[in-house]
């Protein structure tokens, strides 16, 4: 059997993205009879260790040094390494390679120093761009390469979304395994100040969350909820008229669902994913956090629409269902294991 390590971030502030999209590719993996081990410090954020743990997987504990992470993956018996992360050093990247064990890295747009012999950059457009490749690599890129769970498989409708018209709009909101930027106090106090009746759930990672979320004063006719982190995500998501979320990893996988999508540019690295998201047509974008913080009305006029219009509505959720098609993670493993 082969054996495929994971050596990805995560944290209260790097957040779960990374962890998330790596376990969509593992459980794939696994679906073909490979073996998969995750190397992070997953107990820092206790719902991600949760989330592999779930799954079967093996955890071994983080390291640092080049020469370290050659020791272990070799103690670990590997035949392939998968790295996601924004914080590891480069040398790490070309220690691993020179080892000769075959290397896929996930990145974002900027490589920040990242060498593997298959890069992937699964962001909206990434194909457009020409990066300079290392030496001896190649590189996936774009939608068709959207790596998605089996929550969010399982749950992915079969035909495109229908309009659905409901007097009082059931919205969802999310921002990640940890709103390491707190949006969810300020998209609830915006959510109110468009004075409009809505049923709203939203997801606090935290007590001091969930305590600032409850407080926003709302309107009548408008209901909130607020929740811990779930493992219902997608379920949620289905349910919901209108979905809020962070313009990061989520986002494509809102799209695969078939949500109405309102994203929120929560730090500077989203804004190409969240302009281009936004470009589409199959997202609406409610602008940056920033904005949200010092003026709540400053998404009114697209709050408004997606909260009374079913149509504009129903027009981005299939629009979302058409550009994501689920099977980007079949993709990425085929070049995985073409190199073992």
């Amino acid at each position: 059997m082969k054996r495929v390590g994971v050596r990805c971030e995560v944290g209260p502030a790097t957040g779960v993205g990374h962890v998330m999209r790596c376990l969509a590719l593992a459980e794939e993996l696994r679906r073909r009879g490979v073996e998969v081990v995750f190397v992070c410090d997953a107990d820092r954020v206790p719902w991600a260790a949760g989330q592999i743990a779930a799954r079967g997987i093996d955890v071994h504990p983080e390291v640092g040094e080049p020469d370290e992470h050659v020791e272990v993956f070799g103690q670990l018996g590997l035949d392939a390494v998968v790295f996601d992360s924004y914080d590891l050093d480069v040398s790490v990247y070309r220690a691993v390679r020179a080892s000769g064990l075959p290397t896929v890295a996930i990145v974002d747009g900027d490589f920040r120093g990242a060498e593997a012999d298959v890069l992937v950059d699964q962001n909206l457009g990434a194909e457009l761009d020409h990066p300079v490749l290392p030496r001896d690599s190649i590189r996936l890129a774009g939608l068709p390469y959207v790596m998605m769970r089996d929550e969010i498989l399982d749950q992915r409708p079969p035909t495109p979304p229908a309009d659905r018209e409901n007097a009082v709009p059931r919205v969802f909101a999310f921002f990640g395994g940890t709103d390491a930027f707190g949006a969810g106090p300020y998209v609830v106090r915006a959510l109110a100040a468009t004075g409009l009746p809505f049923e709203a759930t939203v997801v606090a990672p935290g007590d001091e969350l969930a305590r600032r979320i409850a407080e926003v004063e709302l309107q009548p006719h408008q209901e909130l909820h607020v929740i811990g982190p779930t493992d219902q995500l997608a379920a949620r998501v289905r349910a919901a008229d209108l979905t809020i979320s962070a313009s990061g990893t989520s986002t494509w996988e809102l799209l695969c669902l078939g949500a109405t999508a309102g994203l929120v540019c929560v730090v500077d690295n989203q804004v190409m994913g969240y302009e281009r998201a936004v470009d589409t047509g199959a997202a609406a974008g409610l602008g940056l956090l920033s904005a949200l913080q010092h003026d709540p009305t400053s998404a009114d006029q697209t709050l408004k629409r997606l909260l009374t219009d079913p149509a504009e509505r129903g027009r981005l959720a299939r629009a979302g269902w058409e550009l994501v098609d689920g099977r980007g993670r079949e993709r990425v493993a085929d070049a995985l294991l073409g190199l073992t």
